[in-house]
């Protein structure tokens, strides 16, 4: 029955991680003494998650029966007619955003107990990603870009905290400075976006601004022929570029590797990095009015769904593996916004978020079995060790390539179907990406899956050196001590494998129970919007006939043979032959080497951005500061006086004659300027 929500039953979605967190940062660290045990922290967070995602189901269930709400919660005040509030808008899109945020933080929260037991930061871990929890559920169900933009910078600002979580060690904190500094030139473009319809629609609240969107189509930039609305489009593309990784700005995401895993896979599945695919799919009725604005996302997410997946190819650290598969799923993700396939993009982010979590925490689960060692090559053969890991992983990993009936088949394909039908400037490139990218994502994440599981067992033995180990280890659970000679990897306790198990079910089944009502049902109907002049939607529609069909008919389409050809190059190249990689290394160095180095991007923001900065910074200190003001004003103006002092303390001599000399040199300025010349008639 159609009807509206309770706002304070939807207040508590939020708070309820908040309160959580507030209890365990507060009460049970050294803040207040730590008066709360290690229990008790967890406890109270888990509950306050839990609480949160028994009540996004049942909101879910409402809206799924009709109800929605659009309000306001709380009127912080209101400037020249503009109400800057805390409010909800939750519809189909939202509600779905909460189960899995809920979802997979709880499946994390619950794993992070059996992960980080003998850190000493327990508490704090459990306060940050319950906070996390919070500002992604306050991002996720705002109605107006002020809340939008404070859970935008929330969950920035909590990342910080959880990659640096470590901060004893210096790679970490190089790695959430760089998070930070990243997402702040994304947010600088995300933030000019909300002022420029702020300043032309006058409004922050959504309906409003959407109302308004044929007019704001009409208007160009005051100055240029730029059209408002691309400009604007553009200016919010560049936040969801900072915050979901897009190329240039995805090089903070390998290296927030440095926090513990269970953020890692709360970063990479389900909340950060998927902001700004929630964002676009939200701004639909704007960014479909603007072509020029959908071909710039078409592309860079293109660049990013293939250069990215290359780059997992020469990976040995398991978690890098993983989070170089997020980045280029989330191409895929972005590739499906430029082609105004908004709801397959939000369908990708919910099959994604939760076999991400699943592998992620998976690599976790290795980790902890091989004694904090997180090179591949230092594996091999766990699969009769660590049973559960073992068939979770291979289900992810299944769930990742595409594999016919499991989730991420149906949103994949829907991608790459949408992509094909696309009438979008970059489309044509944008298809040939995404069916390169299905190979490139079987290769690498089968190459991990076998020299993990199977194969030779090589752990016990001379390790590789995993990216220069840190002399710090014994402050983390991440470091990679490895196992010693005659030691055996073990499987994880049950607090670890249950959120595997969980994570497992959704990997596989949710995409066949949810691709007909979330794609070609009314589950996003009055939500997303996609004009007539886009008929890649239409075009999908109208090829599908069922789960079931979808399925079998993936077996026979060049998805899945470019698939299986990566599955099987894999095999082949780490199992049977693995001459063939140490061939194509020294046959193609330099290629390798550029990968390697991952295109050099790290190096060019470091020789040209944060050069230039430097460079920009130094000029200004020697020609502005030291110049300017130092030289100039400063010492520029005690000179000026003290050469009038010298030049002054010469009438200052003691004889009556030199003062009397003066006044009468005085006295006769005086005459000759205020007096009237006598010969001046």
């Amino acid at each position: 029955m159609a009807g509206q929500l309770n706002p304070n039953l939807l207040l508590a979605v939020p708070l309820a991680p908040l309160v959580g967190s507030a209890i365990a940062g507060l009460l049970g660290t050294r803040f207040f003494g730590n008066v709360i045990g290690r229990k008790t922290s967890h406890t109270v967070t888990i509950l306050g998650v839990l609480i949160a995602f028994l009540i996004s189901v049942q909101t879910l269930l409402a809206v799924l029966d009709g109800a929605t709400y659009n309000g306001s919660v709380y009127e912080w005040m209101t400037v020249a007619g503009v109400k800057l509030e805390v409010g909800f808008l939750v519809d189909s899109l939202t509600a779905m955003m909460m189960c899995v945020v809920t979802f997979v933080s709880l499946m994390v929260h619950i794993y992070t107990i059996g992960y980080m037991k003998d850190d000493e930061g327990y508490n704090r871990f459990f306060s940050y990603i319950s906070l996390f929890t919070f500002s992604m559920l306050m991002l996720v169900m705002s109605n107006n870009f002020l809340q939008l933009f404070f859970g935008w910078e929330a969950v920035g600002l909590v990342s910080y905290l959880l990659i640096g979580f470590w901060y004893t060690r210096p790679t970490a904190i190089y790695a959430n400075m760089k998070a930070f500094l990243v997402n702040r030139v994304g947010d600088f473009g995300f933030i000019l976006g909300i002022g420029l319809l702020l300043a032309y629609a006058g409004s922050m609240d959504y309906n409003e601004v959407f109302a308004k969107r044929e007019q704001l189509a009409t208007l160009t930039l005051p100055g240029s022929d730029w059209m408002l609305l691309t400009v604007a489009c553009i200016c919010l593309f560049i936040g969801a570029m900072g915050k979901s990784a897009q190329f240039p700005l995805h090089v903070w995401l390998p290296d927030s590797m440095e926090g513990p895993t269970p953020i890692s896979a709360l970063i990479h599945a389900a909340t950060m990095v998927t902001a700004g695919i929630f964002m676009v799919a939200r701004m639909s009725p704007l960014f479909e009015l603007s072509d020029t604005a959908l071909s710039f996302i078409i592309v860079i997410g293109s660049i990013t769904a293939l250069f990215m997946g290359f780059l997992g190819i020469i990976q040995n650290d398991i978690k890098r593996v993983v989070a170089y598969s997020t980045l280029s799923q989330l191409g895929y993700m972005t590739v499906a916004l430029g082609a105004s396939a908004y709801s397959v993009a939000v369908f990708h982010l919910m099959t994604h978020a939760f076999f991400k979590a699943l592998l992620f925490l998976g690599a976790g689960a290795v980790i902890i079995g091989m004694h904090h060692d997180q090179d591949i090559r230092n594996m091999g053969g766990l699969r009769k060790y660590m049973p559960i890991t073992w068939i979770t992983s291979l289900l992810g990993s299944l769930a990742l390539i595409g594999t016919p009936f499991f989730s991420g088949f149906y949103s994949k394909d829907s991608i790459i179907i949408a992509v094909q039908h696309a009438n979008i400037a970059g489309a044509g490139f944008a298809y040939f990406a995404v069916m390169a990218g299905v190979f490139v994502t079987a290769f690498y994440s089968f190459r991990m899956y076998f020299l993990v599981f199977h194969g030779e067992e090589r752990f016990g033995k001379g390790h590789h050196d995993h990216h220069g180990d840190h002399a710090d280890e014994e402050v983390s659970p991440d470091h990679h001590h490895g196992l010693a000679p005659g030691e055996k990897p073990h499987e994880a306790p049950l607090v670890v494998t249950l959120p595997l198990i969980l994570l497992a079910i959704p990997s596989v089944v949710i995409g066949f129970f949810t691709v007909g009502p979330m794609l070609f049902g009314e589950f996003f109907n009055n939500v997303i919007f996609v004009s007539a002049a886009h008929p890649a939607m239409a075009e999908l529609a109208r090829d599908f006939h069922g789960a079931v069909a979808m399925g079998l008919h993936g077996f026979v389409t060049p998805v899945f043979a470019l698939a299986a050809g990566g599955v099987v190059a894999a095999y082949y190249c780490y199992m049977v032959n693995p001459r063939v990689p140490a061939w194509f290394f020294h046959k193609f160095h330099a290629v390798h080497t550029l990968l390697d180095n991952k295109y050099y991007m790290d190096k060019i923001n470091e020789v040209v951005f944060a050069g230039g900065a430097r460079a920009l910074g130094g000029g200004f200190w020697k020609v502005g500061d030291r110049g300017l003001i130092d030289g100039l004003i400063v010492n520029g103006s005690a000179q000026v006086v003290e050469w009038f002092a010298r030049f002054t303390r010469r009438f200052q001599s003691g004889y009556i004659y030199h003062y009397a000399f003066v006044m009468i040199i005085g006295v006769l300025g005086f005459l000759i300027w205020f007096l009237p010349f006598p010969f001046a008639q």
